[in-house]
């Protein structure tokens, strides 16, 4: 069975950091974009960073500088290094990617997400 997991999570005090992890475990041929959103209460889910298979980044204006995306392909992982973080920050963070898995006469991608990590930045 094909799952993504996140985790790292928790409690920090403003400034501080954290490193979130995503692992995809399973059967899986190829992972195409590995990204991480976040969802604090009242809002909408947001695109936090994202990076491709070939390692291009992109990131919101909101955590530029401050956040890095990266990943290692030979353990099907990502990780989202977050350091300098604010009140603002807090939200429940979920990992997400796009796998390619299935028979090998007929393999496609499927969108899968982590079931979510909370980060919570004291001031």
């Amino acid at each position: 069975q094909v799952q993504l997991a996140d985790s790292g999570g928790g409690l920090v005090q403003a400034g501080g950091s954290l490193r979130l992890s995503c692992v995809a475990s399973g059967n899986i041929f190829r992972i195409n974009i590995m990204d991480w959103y976040r969802q604090a209460p009242g809002k909408q889910r947001e695109l936090v960073a994202r990076i491709t298979s070939g390692g291009n980044t992109n990131y919101a204006d909101s955590v530029k500088g401050r956040f890095t995306i990266s990943r290692d392909n030979a353990k099907n992982t990502a990780y989202l290094q977050m350091t300098g973080l604010k009140p603002e920050d807090t939200a429940v963070y979920y990992c997400h990617a796009e796998l390619v898995y299935g028979p090998s006469s007929s393999l496609a991608s499927f969108s899968h997400w982590g079931q979510g990590t909370q980060v919570t930045v004291s001031s």
